[in-house]
């Protein structure tokens, strides 16, 4: 099965990839043939996913338990990468088994691109719901990110708690009507960075009750706007109430504080291989 895919060695010894990387690639490829295709992944696809998972443990945003990777242990609570997968059903497995995978409202195999992820330009009721609650994460230690392969019309939502606008508490991640990149975290108002929203990894990080961090287009922005509150609510990909986002969108992510650069340099990186590795 490709999907148990092998290092080779210079010396010719063969190493399979380390337990967590080769059970996160059985759950995709157990994904993949639950829903007809038995292909398994190409060997590029899956080297990329290893060398991402791998990095990830390294600096600490996935922790190891048991030999697997586990929530408990990881600062992200909740992730897919969207891409690589032969399926849509294989491209929305967590990245932990015991991560919440997200229920699909109304996506169709069509919708998804290997290459670059799961979309669809005139969405009009297409989302995810991550089964990860907004007042999950601390106030002052959370964060949301997102990789867009294609940033969509403005308005377009990425990642957002399922709020009304100036409520407090709520958390959103998308590309404003204005065109500019805007964010909230735990807060009643929402904020624009001044930049233009651009394709690429975009996310929100907060550590200290005073102020967040934004970014995107690898530039960080300081937000200074004191957290106020944890409001229940569930946290949607592509929706707020009944706003829905054309984006289209590779990889989310959802959990404590995160030195955005990070993941940002992690999950640029796995969609560049991935694309490389996949034939357009």
């Amino acid at each position: 099965m490709l999907g148990r895919s092998l290092l080779i060695k210079a010396s010719g010894a063969r190493l399979l990839y380390p337990g967590y990387v080769q059970d996160y690639l059985d759950r995709v490829t157990a994904a993949d043939v639950g829903a007809g295709n038995s292909l398994g992944l190409e060997r590029g696809v899956t080297d990329a996913f290893s060398t991402c998972l791998q990095n990830m443990v390294s600096d600490t945003s996935l922790g190891v338990s048991g030999g697997v990777l586990a929530q408990a242990a990881s600062r992200i609570k909740a992730s897919c990468f969207m891409q690589g997968a032969r399926t849509l059903s294989g491209a929305l497995v967590p990245l932990a088994a015991d991560m919440p995978a997200p229920t699909n409202f109304n996506f169709v195999g069509g919708d998804y691109n290997r290459r670059t992820g799961l979309g669809d330009p005139t969405n009009v009721s297409k989302y995810l719901d991550t089964n990860r609650n907004n007042n999950a994460d601390n106030q002052d230690s959370n964060h949301l990110a997102v990789y867009v392969s294609s940033v969509g019309s403005p308005g377009s939502i990425f990642i957002a708690s399922n709020n009304q606008p100036n409520v407090i508490g709520h958390t959103n991640v998308l590309h404003g009507g204005n065109g500019l990149f805007f964010h909230r975290s735990r807060s009643a108002v929402g904020t624009s960075s001044g930049a233009s929203m651009v394709a690429g990894f975009s996310g929100i990080s907060r550590n200290t009750g005073t102020e967040y961090i934004a970014r995107t287009a690898s530039t960080n922005f300081t937000v200074s706007v004191a957290s106020d509150g944890l409001a229940s609510s569930p946290i949607f990909v592509y929706r707020r109430n009944l706003e829905y986002s054309s984006a289209r969108q590779a990889f989310y992510s959802i959990g404590s504080a995160l030195d955005l650069a990070i993941p940002d340099a992690r999950i640029t990186a796995l969609a560049n291989a991935i694309q490389a590795a996949i034939a357009p």
